[in-house]
């Protein structure tokens, strides 16, 4: 249905981010008018693709580097809890709109598969288990598990474990309680659901060429049909830029002070996928491993089983690459152009002080397909190069911010830039992203909509959609147990077979 003329809110990009964002605010405020452009013909057709994340429904339960070792030796689980706490919200986000019939069919886009983390070498079995130690004390991760009998391991993981060395010293650990999820199938079903509502319009093949501001506070959005190539402005009170790696140039024609500083740094990803059916039931988990030294951390090796419209997947990677977009159907003029004279200074000593990254892209853009093989063979010993072909997966872009003492620093995580004025937003960077992207998104409404999100009526609706919201489930066993019982329920997660018949 269309929206007025002046909506009351513009989301940029048909990802997970403006989805969640826009499902949020229509159940808050049924009568709030929202466009979404798309600069694709089709929704979620960049990072929240399938094929191009990893899917795993980031709760650190396997992913390492959320798990740093500190100096003298103990385990940093802070970001660890607060990842897994920020998937709860979004598993009970998700469990409100499918009980109350606005998503349909939850095994389209979330399933439960187990988590594992798998090392090998006494330094790096050490590490684990301390790892585990320190996790399983919390409510969130109480039920991992840890091993190093290699039998064990074997009906863990069998595909990982056949025809590897037995005087290898291995340990993993395993969460049964693990997802895979399918953001692009979720995406879908929330744009469906918002594009029949009153006041909501979704454009695709609509690009954002320019965004600037009135005196009066309100935004001026220059729009390009690429069907028809005419242009139209839209006139708005709230803007959110949710256009993954293209948020970046967005952001910076806002012109708005708190944009200034920000760099992007994009990497690229390839995924061996596959091809033989015997393989693939051979797995069913995903494996996480350590990342090489210098490494972003989305280029944490992992064996994953996906299942995607339906159907069971198995892929390795995702091997790093570099390139010059901001987005996989971006342009290669996109780094270049997003250089500014308020930005170039962090970007330069980001540049310095990440040479070791710098120098592992380049070894993995020179790997050959040989090469690509021997990193599988480290997960998957029996490999062989005619079951595996590879596929290019997205694009990200890790973000660049100043810094007094550095002048600039590269950081692998998510930041929402608002205006002071609460009348702009944007998302920068990349993981653990659509995985919390409910949580972004709510600290986004205490930002942006502040006033709002302080009435009884905003609160109440929040509790209804979110039941733990305002309380912190890795304080509270009791909650942590009753929440997730519910949200196993409602999703299903457990109950489906993996694959239907």
């Amino acid at each position: 249905m269309s929206s007025k003329a002046a909506p009351d809110v513009v989301l940029i990009g048909a990802g997970i981010m403006s989805a969640t964002l826009g499902m949020l605010l229509k159940k808050l405020q049924p009568e709030i008018t929202i466009d979404i452009f798309e600069r694709l013909d089709v929704i979620a057709g960049e990072s929240s693709d399938a094929w191009n994340n990893a899917g795993t429904g980031h709760s650190a339960f396997c992913e390492l580097n959320y798990t740093p070792e500190r100096p003298e030796g103990s385990i940093d689980i802070s970001k660890a809890v607060k990842i897994a706490e920020s998937f709860e919200v979004s598993k009970e986000f998700w469990a409100f709109l499918v009980q109350e019939g606005y998503i349909k069919s939850p095994e389209s886009f979330i399933r439960q598969i187990p988590h594992i983390s798998f090392v090998w070498g006494a330094s790096n079995v050490a590490y684990l288990k301390k790892r585990q130690e320190a996790l399983k004390s919390n409510p969130l991760f109480g039920d991992m598990a840890y091993s190093e009998d290699p039998s064990l391991l074997a009906q863990w993981m069998p595909l990982v474990m056949e025809g590897r060395d037995p005087a290898q010293q291995v340990a993993a650990t395993r969460m049964e309680a693990g997802t895979d999820v399918n953001f692009g199938a979720l995406t879908r079903g929330l744009c469906n659901y918002l594009r029949e509502q009153e006041g909501v319009t979704i454009y695709t093949a609509h690009e954002v060429r320019d965004i600037e501001q009135d005196e009066d506070g309100r935004w001026n959005i220059t729009v390009r049909n690429a069907t028809t190539g005419i242009k139209r402005t839209v006139t708005t009170r709230f803007v959110f830029i949710g256009a993954g790696g293209g948020s970046l140039p967005l952001l910076e024609k806002s012109g708005i002070p708190e944009g200034k500083g920000f760099g992007g740094f994009p990497v690229s990803g390839q995924w061996l996928i596959c091809n033989n059916p015997e393989v693939i039931e051979q797995h069913a988990a995903k494996v996480y491993g350590k990342a090489a030294v210098g490494a972003p951390p989305m280029s944490v090796p992992h064996l994953d089983t996906r299942v995607i419209e339906g159907k069971k997947a198995l892929l390795f990677g995702p091997y790093a690459g570099f390139s010059t977009k901001f987005l996989k159907y971006g342009s290669f003029l996109d780094l270049p152009l997003s250089i500014k004279y308020y930005n170039i200074r962090p970007m330069l000593a980001a540049g310095i002080d990440n040479i070791p990254l710098t120098r592992y892209l380049i070894e993995q853009v020179r790997q050959s397909p040989e090469d690509r093989l021997e990193a599988l063979k480290a997960y998957v010993p029996t490999a062989k190069m005619e079951d595996w072909e590879l596929e290019t997966a997205g694009q990200r872009v890790q973000i660049i911010k100043k810094d007094p003492e550095h002048g600039g620093v590269l950081e692998f995580g998510t930041e929402v830039v608002s205006a002071a004025d609460g009348t702009i937003a944007a998302l920068l960077g990349a993981s653990p992203g659509a995985s919390t992207a409910v949580s972004i998104m709510l600290d986004l409404l205490k930002r942006c909509f502040a006033t709002q999100m302080a009435t009884p009526e905003w609160q109440g609706k929040l509790r209804e959609m979110i039941p733990s919201y305002g309380l912190r489930l890795s304080d509270n066993p009791g909650l942590c147990d009753e929440i997730r019982t519910w949200t196993n329920g409602a999703l299903k997660l457990g109950v489906e077979e993996m694959v239907e018949e």
